[in-house]
């Protein structure tokens, strides 16, 4: 099954959402997502993965799309990339059947190699850190919201650029979670490519904004696996402004945008 996202008169070029099968009897159905232009700039094209929290967990694919990079093309951000949305049907995220994804990826698509990112928000958050953390030489760049992790050695996630973001207001997961990783990277040295923000009043759901931010997805790209140091970028911010007004922009375009 096949989506085609028209998302307004004004761009060259239709977007394509497909469905994607698990890749083996144990792993995750997926959509992919293929950015404008990618036929011209498939070697250059990064790959982004991104991974859901537990409301949208479950067995139809279609609740991946209610928020998120995949909601946020559909209402007209540019993403330059191929994106990747797994489905999570219970429990925590499993590195191993992302990292099956991601292999699969590397043989049925064209992108570059040295960008693959993650981001992932909530029970995402913890799969981001966990999937980063335990695959750090082919993640280039990560971002967690409002998460955690289940890794019991955090030496791995000192090896990529990496911004962890958190509420102070968060009631659903404890902003604790967050400071757990960051206090425990600090404890053996290995946050020299840590970045962390407390965003203070924010809510759990607030950090959802972050996805329909140009600037979130441009801190991702600045990053490569083979920048000598892999330093963490540290230029790009986002104001209080910016997050506060992150869906305003789309809400005028929505008549516009259809989806078949």
């Amino acid at each position: 099954m096949a989506f085609w996202l028209c998302l307004t008169s004004m761009q060259a070029q239709e977007d394509y959402l497909s469905e994607k099968l698990p890749v083996n009897s144990r792993g995750y159905p997926f959509w992919v997502y293929t950015p404008k232009d990618y036929k011209a700039y498939q070697h250059i094209t990064p790959l982004i993965i991104f991974l859901h929290g537990a409301s949208l967990r479950g067995t139809d694919l279609n609740q991946v799309l209610r928020y998120g990079p995949l909601d946020a093309a559909k209402m007209g951000l540019e993403i330059p990339a191929l994106i990747v949305a797994p489905q999570n049907p219970k429990g925590h995220w499993d590195v191993q059947k992302l990292n099956d994804i991601l292999e699969w990826m590397k043989k049925h698509y064209t992108f570059n190699p040295l960008r693959v990112y993650v981001i992932g928000m909530s029970l995402g958050g913890y799969g981001t850190l966990d999937f980063a953390g335990a695959y750090p030489d082919k993640i280039a760049a990560a971002i967690a919201l409002c998460g955690g992790s289940t890794l019991r050695n955090y030496r791995g996630l000192g090896d990529l650029p990496l911004w962890i973001i958190h509420g102070t207001a968060d009631k659903s997961v404890k902003i604790e979670e967050s400071k757990k990783v960051v206090d425990g990277m600090k404890s053996i040295g290995a946050d020299q490519r840590l970045r962390y923000e407390w965003i203070n009043g924010a809510s759990h759901g607030d950090l959802a904004r972050y996805f329909y931010l140009t600037s979130t997805y441009d801190w991702l790209f600045m990053h490569t696996l083979n920048e000598p140091s892999r330093p963490v970028d540290t230029s790009i911010r986002i104001t209080a402004d910016e997050r506060t007004n992150a869906y305003r922009s789309f809400t005028r375009r929505k008549g516009e945008l259809k989806m078949e």
